[in-house]
């Protein structure tokens, strides 16, 4: 007001957020002095259950963890290194010198959105005191409580922040949390001054006002139209979801991955629904193997028997429970019916990795091996897989994945048995023979002689460096796991493994095993070769 009084139309026309800050009523702060946690070290997974070290990053330059996390902005190729990044951006770490905290949390957060984490998302948030969050972080955490569909889980940050922002989005979440701190007149006003300037879409702003309505006081009928509304948006599938409104097929259909990532884990809605968006989450990292047969379990358990779904959760229990090996293996093989491309859905094979482990080693499925180890591994059962090792002739699909599996440093793979694979391989460009090759060459299993001429022959190049090839070999060189694994992270982004290269496999691989994260770096190996 340019530090004059507003006039009585002013006045008039103020939210009371607005009025609150004019006349100096708006908390600043809202946890006591003695209830408010340090930023020394922000994450929920402490070394002792799995987190990378903490002070990991104390020592690193801040510009390059920057870089590494601000540039990991969609899913990766690979499943393993979804999980392995998942669980370094949950750690319990140390900014990096020279980095605010909450902006380190803040770009954590992020990344976790990016990949369809949000429920991590909000649980690393969350572990931040709101009166810290900077800008970057409450629109990291919102939108990890859009994902969530928890709506009310923002309302500390955004009562606390009051005028801070001015979009629609902003507005609703304030009317809301308005709602449901027992003002519901001011909701009311609030969302319907939203609606009637047009800063949000209609259909949005009525799912606000039904959402808000359920705090109780003042609720009234609100009549949800979705006539005419052509599109789906993050906010509007939350609120949707969150107030029970079934949302037309239609606006679903081509409507983007994001959609089944929130909706896989999301309890409020139907197991039909989960179970639809549950292959997504399943083939890229966000449900674990034991997570999805717990989900055909359910409907196996629970529902009436017809449709796709309860066919494929019969012939899950038939898996594991046929009368004999050849009766179950029966039952994989028609849960692994190859889709359009001809190829097995990778997500029906880290739903039968269990029912695989289940399967003794038999000439009989000689040619089943392949698939049946690719499954195993998808869950990282690789003493079950290895048993297969007599069954999968060298040179074979099985054979190869299997040349990852064994710990340990293993003998070197024979140079003879990896041109038997190529001389086979049908992969585009030879991508599974280049991938071979690169994720051997990057655990030292073949002779390191014989690599340039095995690439020249594949037509690759694993040695020309890149910047970010120096910056993974430096962090590597160092011991430093967090790094290694966030830039790895940052080189796997893409939509599938076709965007991925022999250079960037063989780095990750190397990088990640020098810092003894071996483990992890054979099983994105050996998912290379399977999915190549």
């Amino acid at each position: 007001m340019g530090g004059k009084l507003p006039t009585l139309e002013e006045l008039e026309k103020m939210s009371t957020d607005e009025l609150d800050e004019l006349l100096g009523l708006k908390p600043k702060i809202d946890i006591p002095p003695g209830a408010r946690r340090s930023l020394e070290q922000v994450g929920v997974l402490a070394p002792d259950e799995g987190g990378l070290p903490v002070h990991s990053l104390a020592n690193q330059p801040s510009s390059l963890v920057r870089a590494a996390l601000g540039g990991t902005t969609r899913p990766l190729v690979s499943r393993w290194g979804h999980i392995l990044l998942r669980r370094a951006l949950a750690s319990r770490l140390e900014a990096p010198g020279g980095m605010d905290p909450a902006e380190f949390a803040a770009l954590r957060v992020a990344a976790l959105n990016a990949i369809g984490e949000f429920t991590v998302a909000r649980a690393v948030a969350q572990d931040v005191d709101t009166i810290n969050w900077n800008p970057a972080l409450t629109s990291a955490a919102l939108d990890a409580y859009v994902g969530t569909a928890d709506l009310v889980g923002a309302c500390p940050a955004v009562r606390l922040q009051g005028n801070r922002r001015e979009d629609g989005t902003w507005r609703l979440f304030q009317g809301i949390c308005n709602a449901y701190a027992g003002e519901s007149a001011r909701a009311k006003t609030d969302i319907e001054r939203v609606r009637y300037r047009g800063q949000a879409a209609n259909i949005d702003a009525l799912l606000a006002q039904r959402y808000a309505g359920a705090a109780g006081q003042g609720r009234g009928a609100v009549t949800i139209e979705w006539k005419g509304v052509t599109d789906m948006n993050p906010l509007r599938f939350a609120l949707a979801n969150a107030v029970g409104e079934p949302i037309p097929a239609g606006l679903l259909e081509n409507a983007g991955p994001y959609y089944a990532r929130a909706a896989a884990t999301a309890p409020m809605l139907s197991l039909p629904q989960r179970l639809a968006a549950s292959e997504t989450a399943g083939r890229e990292g966000i449900l674990s193997s034991a997570a999805l047969v717990d989900l055909y379990a359910q409907l196996y358990a629970e529902e009436a028997g017809e449709g796709p779904a309860y066919e494929r959760a019969r012939l899950l229990r038939q898996a594991y429970v046929g009368a004999d090996a050849a009766a179950r293996m029966a039952a994989i093989r028609q849960l692994w019916a190859p889709g359009a491309g001809g190829a097995i859905d990778y997500a029906r094979l880290v739903l039968t990795a269990y029912a695989a482990a289940r399967v003794e080693p038999d000439e009989d499925f000689e040619d089943d091996a392949a698939p049946l180890v690719a499954s195993m591994l998808a869950a990282g059962l690789e003493r079950d897989a290895l048993r297969w090792s007599a069954v999968a002739p060298d040179g074979g699909t099985a054979w190869a994945q299997l040349a990852f599996a064994s710990p340990g440093r293993a003998r070197s793979v024979s140079t003879g048995a990896v041109n038997d694979f190529a001389d086979d391989d049908s992969s585009p460009g030879q991508r599974k023979s280049q991938f071979l090759v690169a994720g051997l060459a990057g655990l030292g299993r073949i002779d390191a002689g014989a690599v340039p001429a095995l690439s020249q022959e594949l037509g690759m190049d694993i040695e020309t460096p890149t910047r970010w090839t120096r910056a993974i070999d430096a962090a590597a060189a160092v011991d430093n796991q967090a790094l290694v694994v966030f830039l790895a992270g940052l080189g796997m982004q893409g939509s599938g493994w076709d965007r991925m290269t022999a250079r960037h496999l063989y780095h990750i691989v190397s990088a990640l095993d020098r810092v003894g994260l071996s483990a992890e770096a054979r099983m994105i190996a050996a998912e290379a070769v399977a999915r190549g």
